[in-house]
């Protein structure tokens, strides 16, 4: 009897093992052939890669290789001029409801985007009421849960204006934390920062990667890359250059383009 309960937990245990392993080799997010135009101007052509659930994908380049519009593009604030966004299996690029999709993908902007008006607390309430209709009691402790979370517990009732860019930033993940998306997507969280309040904001991004929060993030941080992501994207001229692990692009670059851009940053 105690050999067959052995080989029972033992069973249960595989079991569970295989579940998370599927779990995280699950693609969340897939492009296929995305393009993006404005005008006659090519700013995106023909983007494919995946993201899997619990991972973090880093996407550097150049300024102006198209990174932040790619960004836009999988968050549906720019429509893609051809190519698909497969959120689960499901193309949404032609959805209704673009905010029925931004519940599961969230975003973190470089200019924070917050409610001027609003204390930091109603800045991570007002979007939980309003667009996942939770009860304001609901809201507010979700809200109080990742301003702790990010340390902002102590500035509830500031406004931005009362806010360093650090602060603010740190805000701004939390709203963003608060909707419980599937995926957050972050365009160069830190470019706006000052370089001292820049580490506070790349640690509260490393907390959220231990914790398997599948990320995008669009960043110039060379070794935050290095160190945080479990897939790095070259972007360069609007298209992927080259993709891998960080040890394949920072060590072993393939592309002439991709080592001249990895040695810029390493002069």
């Amino acid at each position: 009897m105690t050999d067959e309960i052995r080989n029972d937990n033992l069973i249960n245990e595989t079991e569970c093992e295989t579940r998370a392993d599927n779990a995280q080799n699950e693609v969340v997010i897939e492009i296929r052939h995305l393009g993006k135009s404005f005008g006659d101007h090519e700013v995106l052509k023909d983007i494919d890669f995946t993201v899997r659930r619990g991972d973090v994908t880093c996407i550097i380049g150049a300024s102006g290789s198209g990174k932040s519009t790619l960004l836009r593009c999988i968050n549906l604030f720019e429509t893609p001029s051809s190519g698909e966004i497969l959120l689960n299996g499901e193309n949404v690029v032609n959805t209704k409801n673009p905010a029925e999709f931004r519940k599961k993908v969230g975003m973190v902007f470089q200019s924070f985007n917050l409610f001027n008006n609003m204390s930091a607390l109603k800045n991570c309430i007002v979007g939980q009421v309003s667009v996942i209709k939770r009860s304001h009691a609901e809201a507010e402790e979700t809200a109080m849960k990742y301003l702790r979370k990010v340390g902002m517990e102590p500035f509830i009732n500031a406004k931005p204006a009362q806010l360093s860019g650090g602060q603010k930033q740190r805000v701004a993940i939390a709203r963003a934390l608060a909707m419980e998306p599937e995926v957050l997507l972050f365009d160069e969280p830190t470019s706006a920062l000052d370089p001292e309040l820049t580490g506070e904001i790349l640690k509260v991004i490393k907390d959220l990667a231990a914790e398997k929060m599948t990320m995008v993030i669009v960043t110039h941080e060379m070794s935050f890359a290095r160190e945080a992501a479990d897939r790095i994207i070259f972007m360069d001229n609007g298209v992927i250059e080259e993709e891998g692990t960080p040890e394949e692009v920072f060590d072993n670059p393939k592309s002439e383009r991709t080592r001249e851009f990895i040695a810029g940053y390493s002069d």
